[in-house]
């Protein structure tokens, strides 16, 4: 039986602040159900957040001493097993009863012992895996200490994968604490200096035998500058071992047919809950049902296109007579423009400057369009949740959104039958301003205005598959290509 260690600062349901958490929870399990002959592990710190009802579960796997420079730091293993993946939490106080996952002052050191310690775990019986699988710079080390043991003659047979979740975070620190924190002789220097800094998740790029990102599209964007966050011109060099595999979401987590309340269950056919839904949403927020409903849930950053959104939702309000819902946190200047939406448009705008998980459910479930205009998305899951209930995205053609959304359109079926047929997903844009977003969340609003085209659309944008069915496959066949 073929043996993958995964390696992640978090994973759901544990600890998650993000699509990390979300992947590192879901395609571990899928792996396993997948490929039964397969074991899967996941490695993680043992944060003090971590909720009582998941530490109760866990069983001790040992103590065993850490080095980490001139330190001898000892870690207390613990585990449990869950939908047939071995979760494994790797202990220590000092470094992981902080208030805050991470932004701590010590982060660089924080990860190097989680890194330092996962590479001491392969070492004891029965843990040494075939494929240590590491994710973003906060286990890039990992993949470094490997390679160091590596030339050692230590865990020869490991083979590594390093997956870049979002490339904007690299683990850069100053290189006069390359012995004295990482413990790492002067000759990974040339692999891990980038500019005035050392960079872990370079040093893991060089160090692994596959490189990946959580979509293809995202794989060719940072080979330029626009994307590549100063990397473009080094990752160039990694074209060869460097994949992309476009992430997929739990949908059994996902599910619009397994609500708790049979009358707001639906799927591509039966499609009566998804207007029920829409109106219990629209009752909730004391907003109007008329019109196309719109919706956003996201961080209020530049990043997430908020700018495009704020330049152009009054008018498209106007022009439409709809409504529409916000659930987000982020910049003050954008919380600010989305309360004052509020006063705007009375009745017909809310806007929530919070996150609430329950609330953010009944949005995909209740909305009609979801607004997605991200400049840079290395995958995006939020477009493939609202796909999920049947909620139409319009995004900007970046990253994980171009792979997962296709312009929507119709055709005739069949010369003379007089029947259409509805292609594609959803409305996709190209330039990142307001008036192209404009237009593409006005097509979409004008293309659901029709009743019989809005339950067709419906229906394809729940039909494609975003399990994460065809990603594992596409993991495994990466996996054996190393085995």
């Amino acid at each position: 039986m073929k043996k993958i260690l995964f390696a992640g600062s978090e994973a759901t349901p544990f600890v998650s602040t993000g699509g990390l958490g979300d992947v590192m929870g879901s395609l571990p399990a899928a792996l396993a159900s997948r490929f039964p002959d397969l074991s899967v592990s996941v490695v993680l710190p043992l944060y003090s957040s971590i909720p009582e009802k998941y530490r109760s579960v866990m069983k001790p796997l040992g103590s065993f001493e850490v080095p980490l420079a001139w330190r001898r730091q000892r870690c207390d293993a613990m585990y449990t097993v869950i939908g047939g993946v071995r979760y494994i939490f790797l202990g220590n106080s000092y470094y992981f009863d902080r208030p805050s996952t991470y932004g701590q002052y010590d982060d660089g050191e924080r990860f190097a012992f989680f890194g330092s310690a996962a590479v001491e775990l392969m070492k004891r019986d029965g843990m040494c895996p075939d494929i240590l699988h590491a994710n973003d710079w906060q286990s890039a080390s990992a993949v470094i200490y490997l390679d160091r043991e590596k030339r050692a003659g230590n865990l020869t047979g490991v083979k590594s994968v390093f997956t870049v979740h979002n490339l904007e975070y690299q683990g850069k620190y100053d290189p006069y604490i390359l012995g004295d924190v990482f413990g790492l002789g002067e000759e990974y220097l040339p692999e891990l200096k980038f500019g005035d800094s050392i960079n872990l998740l370079k040093g893991a790029a060089v160090a692994c035998d596959r490189l990946t990102t959580v979509s293809p599209t995202y794989a060719s964007e940072i080979l330029t500058p626009g994307f590549g966050c100063g990397l473009d011109g080094f990752l160039g060099s990694c074209r060869g071992k460097l994949r992309g595999i476009l992430n997929g979401i739990d949908t059994r987590l996902y599910d619009p047919g397994r609500d708790p309340d049979p009358e707001r269950r639906f799927g591509p056919v039966r499609q009566a809950g998804k207007d029920r839904c829409r109106s219990g949403l629209c009752s909730e927020l004391g907003i109007s049902g008329d019109g196309p409903l719109f919706s956003m849930i996201t961080r209020l950053a530049g990043h997430k296109g908020i700018g495009l959104a704020a330049g152009m939702i009054d008018g498209l309000l106007d022009a439409t007579g709809g409504s529409f819902v916000l659930l987000g946190t982020g910049e003050r200047g954008y919380e600010d423009f989305f309360r004052g939406l509020e006063g705007r448009h009375p009745g017909r705008v809310r806007s929530v400057i919070s996150y609430d998980r329950g609330l953010a459910s009944r949005i995909y479930a209740g909305a009609d369009i979801f607004i997605m205009p991200s400049l840079a998305e290395p995958c995006g899951l939020a477009q493939m949740i609202a796909s999920r209930y049947g909620t139409v995205p319009v995004v900007r053609r970046t990253g994980g959104l171009a792979d997962s959304i296709k312009q929507a359109g119709i055709e005739a079926e069949g010369s003379g039958s007089g029947k259409e047929r509805i292609y594609g997903n959803g409305f996709v844009f190209d330039e990142p301003s307001p008036d192209a977003l404009f237009r593409a969340a006005y097509a979409a609003a004008e293309f659901i205005s029709d009743p019989v085209r809005k339950r067709a659309l419906r229906r394809a944008v729940m039909s494609v598959d975003f399990s994460w069915e065809k990603s594992a496959g596409e993991y495994m066949k990466l996996y054996e290509e190393l085995f």
